[in-house]
Order: structure tokens, then sequence, then C-alpha cells
């Protein structure tokens, strides 16, 4: 067992959203995501199997489903995504650190 700290060990280089995987067990990944003025790609979305769970710790993004729906999150926000729920990110803070912890799970 080891004590770490999500906030900890941040990236520096952050040209794109880094992707790191806290736990995996089964039918659950939990993942950390650090963005800085990241957007998804106009021709890309995000259509996962599993749902999934998301939260900012830190900072300011928003996500748009693929019906238009627009959420703006900031630091304590969460928003639960049903398993093939096509989404993308819109916009993340250019100048602050955002910081995601992310649930996935069948």
């Amino acid at each position: 067992m080891m004590l770490s700290n999500i906030l900890d060990s941040l990236p520096e280089n952050l040209e794109k959203e880094v992707f790191e995987t806290i736990l995996s067990y089964q039918n659950i990944k939990i993942e950390r995501i650090v963005s800085k003025g990241y957007i998804t790609p106009d021709s890309k979305w995000y259509d996962q199997d599993e749902n999934e769970w998301v939260m900012v710790i830190e900072g300011k993004a928003s996500l748009m489903l693929e019906d238009g729906l627009e959420h703006i999150l900031s630091k304590g926000s969460y928003l639960n995504i049903p398993a093939h729920t096509k989404h993308r990110v819109t916009w993340t803070d250019p100048n602050n650190l955002t910081i995601w912890l992310a649930i996935f799970y069948k």
C-alpha cells in the first residue's frame, strides 16, 4: 500500500492532455487527466464502452455531449457519462491546469 496525492507529480509538458491510470481492477479504471488549454479536435468524439464518472479537482473545463448540451465544470463539479454517449472537451483553462478524476466502470 502506498499513500499518494492526486496533485503531486504533475506533468510539465502539456501540449496535449495527459492520461495516467491510478488504479485498474476488473470492471473499474480510475484515471487522472491533466489539461491546459486542451480542446478535443472538431472531428473527434469520445465514444467509450464503459460509463465514465468525471470530476474536476482543479481548474475549469467545458464538455459537450453529442446532442449539443454543454456542461461547464469547475472545481468540485462532476458528471456521469453513460457508455456510448459521445462527448468532447470544448475548452479547458489555457492559463491554469485542469486536473480531472475519471472513473470508468461497466
